[in-house]
């Protein structure tokens, strides 16, 4: 009995010593998970320390960035004296009927009837005695009297078109904007700075403009001798004011058009304005008046008499850069206008 029960003590610890060696190689056979190691993103050479790289300050500049510049705006006002009305009657007559005062309709001309037919092409200047009313500057209630405030008056109003220069027939429209940059030139941008020196904002501005500047002016003219009637018509196409270029260099590039006005859309305006007449104020006349009678002297800068070049005597051959020989040659046109009138009569 005690060998049967010393036998079955030494099975029980063969099947535990089996149970023990069975659960360590099931330990062996399921490893620990190694825990992740963070990698670094440089490498380092070898035998040498990683060194820990601080990250630089920003360096701010102490010069502040100018302020963005805007595109120009697009100016559509010309410079036009502003004129305020008088609120009681500022005469001591009644002038009402010169705001509804019209031109009188031109007289129709047949082509067929036309014997004399020629352009000629005027220059007028301000400056000379006969020509003083295009630079009286009185202000009244329709505006200031100048001839060329007149004249940007009813740009301004959109009461006519105007044409580009490039050409003397009318071809191409402008907008009030390309008027105000061809008379004052384009809008400049001009920074404008706070106490310390530093760039606020950025402001467009334009060259002064002196209205007494522009005294001289182009006419384009047809003279006809309608056969009729037989009498001999002058009818203005085109007036332009002349504007002298200088450039950035100093360089005197001479005068040039602006731009032209169509004269027939300018009668029923002209026809409102009246023209200073220091000689005679109870006679004045207006503007429509004083173009249709005639009443301006121009000399003669271009005609289509004897010119199969279309050259302007200015540049005729042997008359360049000299004034007087140019005048001359106007004369003699307007001589042989008047001989052809002149020679059509019998006494």
């Amino acid at each position: 009995m005690k060998k049967q029960f010393v036998k079955y003590f030494l099975l029980v610890v063969c099947m535990g010593l089996f149970v023990h060696v069975a659960e360590a190689q099931k330990g062996k056979a399921k490893p620990k998970p190694r825990a992740a190691q963070k990698r670094s993103s440089s490498k380092t050479a070898k035998g040498k320390t990683n060194a820990k790289v601080k990250p630089t300050a920003a360096v701010v500049d102490s010069i502040p960035a100018p302020p963005p510049v805007a595109a120009a705006p697009k100016i559509d006002s010309l410079p036009i004296k502003v004129v305020l009305p008088s609120l009681r009657r500022d005469a001591a007559v009644d002038d009402d009927a010169l705001r509804d005062k019209t031109p009188l309709p031109y007289e129709n001309l047949r082509s067929d009837d036309a014997l004399f037919r020629h352009k000629i092409w005027r220059e007028i200047d301000a400056r000379e005695k006969i020509n003083l009313p295009f630079r009286y500057s009185a202000d009244e209630n329709n505006g200031n009297q100048r001839f060329v405030s007149i004249l940007f008056k009813a740009i301004q109003d959109s009461a006519v078109t105007v044409f580009d220069a490039v050409d003397d027939r009318f071809t191409t429209p402008m907008t009030i904007s390309q008027v105000a940059t061809k008379i004052a030139g384009d809008s400049i941008p001009v920074t404008t700075y706070d106490s310390l020196g530093n760039p606020v904002s950025v402001v467009y501005k334009r060259n002064d403009v002196n209205l007494d500047s522009f005294y001289k002016f182009q006419v384009k003219e047809e003279v006809i001798f309608d056969k009729e009637s037989s009498r001999l018509f002058w009818r203005i196409l085109g007036i332009a004011p002349l504007k002298r270029i200088v450039t950035t260099q100093g360089l005197d590039l001479g005068e040039t058009p602006m731009f032209w006005v169509y004269y027939p859309d300018m009668r029923p305006v002209f026809a409102k304005y009246e023209v200073y007449n220091g000689k005679n104020f109870g006679a004045r006349m207006s503007w429509e008046e004083l173009f249709e009678s005639r009443m301006f002297y121009g000399r003669i800068i271009k005609s289509t008499i004897d010119n199969p070049y279309d050259l302007a005597i200015k540049s005729y051959k042997g008359l360049e850069d000299k004034p007087i020989l140019q005048l001359l040659e106007g004369e003699n046109i307007k001589e042989k206008i008047f001989n052809y009138e002149q020679d059509l009569w019998s006494y």
